[in-house]
């Protein structure tokens, strides 16, 4: 475009891509190459009009029965993150819409796997479709397998946490199952259920090592003296055998 003064030949030509995508039934992704790069920028005239521009190659699309997702943003403050979700319904007829995040900060350089899980979670709740993972890399330089790793965790907590807001069976018999396991000491039940077993699994063993830790009725952070649930098993067994409780408890 700088070199040939010319429009993107991708958009001038746009209906006739359409009709080879058609011919070979493959699905678009619209892109936004003008989402706010950072906070200052969100929700800015030059955004939504593209995204009103990407509406009108979507109904061309859908002209040669050409399947459309459309791409969102971005760098958002989170009190602005519903605004997008509407915009998109309202220019784009309904199309799945997919986002980078978006991120709600623009001063975590090395955590914006959790800046951007955090916007991710508001807008999946919104009603977005899919979303774009984000590495503790960006902005930073290319991610290796770990920083992947962690990036990919962090977004299926996001969408895990707005599918529970929006009251997904699954979602909910899982975190309750969780809990379950959590009260009964299931240790491996506990790990299993988990978004992330290996994490939770070594996490447990740095502290409570050995095999006989998995079957123990407490964890490192209260020991056995002090866990409130195993606090609570003795309060039930106390209650169960109709014994006065003078407000002390020997454990």
């Amino acid at each position: 475009m700088m070199i040939h003064k010319k429009e993107n030949f991708l958009y001038t030509n746009f209906d006739e891509i359409c009709k080879i995508m058609s011919r070979y039934d493959v699905s678009f992704s619209l892109g936004d190459g003008l989402r706010p790069g950072c906070i200052n920028d969100a929700n800015d005239k030059a955004q939504f009009a593209e995204l009103r521009t990407l509406g009108e190659l979507t109904l061309i699309a859908h002209e040669h029965d050409c399947q459309v997702m459309v791409e969102g943003p971005g760098h958002i403050p989170l009190h602005k993150v519903r605004e997008n979700m509407e915009r998109h319904a309202e220019y784009c007829y309904g199309v799945p819409f997919y986002t980078l995040g978006p991120l709600v900060t623009d001063i975590a350089p090395g955590y914006d796997h959790i800046t951007s899980a955090i916007g991710a979670t508001n807008i999946a709740y919104y009603g977005t479709a899919l979303l774009c993972y984000v590495t503790p890399k960006e902005h930073l330089g290319l991610p290796n397998v770990d920083d992947v790793r962690d990036g990919m965790i962090a977004y299926k907590i996001a969408a895990h946490a707005a599918d529970l807001a929006k009251g997904n069976e699954n979602s909910v018999a899982r975190d309750n199952a969780l809990s379950k396991a959590r009260f009964d000491f299931r240790w491996e039940d506990q790990f299993n259920l988990s978004l992330d077993p290996f994490r939770a699994r070594e996490f447990h063993d740095e502290t409570l090592p050995g095999s006989g830790s998995k079957k123990a009725h407490y964890c490192s952070m209260c020991g056995p003296k002090f866990c409130p649930m195993e606090l609570m098993n003795d309060v039930k067994k106390i209650a169960k055998k109709n014994e006065p409780v003078d407000g002390t408890l020997s454990v």
